[in-house]
Formats: C-alpha cells, structure tokens, sequence
C-alpha cells in the first residue's frame, strides 16, 4: 500500500535514468556520469539535513537508487542554512560555491517536479532560510 505522500508525487514512476538525463540537460552537464555524480552529492547533503519521516516522504517519491542515496544519511546535528549548504556541498565535491550552487538547483529542481508541491512545501518548512530557490522557489519574509 503506498502513502498519502507517494501517491501524491507528480512523477513518481520516472526511472532513475530518467531523472539523470534531465539532470544532465538541465545542468549541462557534459556526461551521465558527472550528472549522477552530482545527483548523489546534493541528495546526500539534502538527506542530512532532514528529519527521519521527511526523508522518508521524499524517498517514497524518488527511484531506488535516489531513495537510498537520500536515506542513508544520518542528520547533522546542526541544520544548516541554504548558503551553508551550498558552501558545505563545495567543499564536499572539490567545487566552487558557485557550481555548487547550480548542481543544487539542477538536482533541487528535478526533485521539486517529482515530488510534487505539497511534499517540497513540507521539506521547506523544516529547513532553515536559504532553501527555497534552490528547489526553484521564490523565498518570500516578512519585513521586520
């Protein structure tokens, strides 16, 4: 029996190959490889900054290979915010911020059309500011 999550997914059924070769056009990456490569990266730092039953959702929604990519990580103890994200996954992959950055949204942004608003609504709210654009979003705050 499938979750109220998964059945809300948008595209659920895409293969992960499916997925890497979005990746890799909307990336411009220049091989399947280096599009899988950051495929792996930004959704291991995604998976340590969810909670256990947030990446549970969004695995649901994702292929097997994404799944447990995402799944294995274990939380950092600090969240961090979206910049830390991108400066962390940087150092991670021998990057610059700004490639980092646009791994991030190549990879978020895939991930947004699959798993639907609704379930990217809920990974937003529990992550600290910084994270919407990089799922595609515009990041609105209130004035102080």
């Amino acid at each position: 029996m499938r979750s109220m999550r998964e059945r809300n997914c948008t595209a659920s059924g895409m293969t992960f190959d499916q997925i890497l070769e979005r990746i890799r056009y909307e990336g411009a990456y220049p091989t399947r490889e280096r599009a899988e490569a950051v495929t792996h990266a930004v959704l291991a730092g995604l998976g340590r900054q969810l909670t256990r039953d947030t990446r549970a959702d969004l695995a649901a929604c994702l292929p097997a290979e994404a799944a447990l990519t995402l799944t294995a990580q274990n939380p950092d103890a600090d969240s961090l915010t979206g910049w830390e994200f991108v400066k962390d996954l940087a150092t991670r992959t021998g990057g610059t911020p700004a490639t980092a950055r646009w791994d991030a949204g190549a990879v978020l942004a895939a991930v947004t059309r699959i798993a639907g608003p609704g379930l990217v609504d809920d990974v937003l709210a529990q992550l600290p500011p910084g994270y919407a654009l990089l799922f595609g979003r515009a990041e609105l705050i209130q004035a102080a």
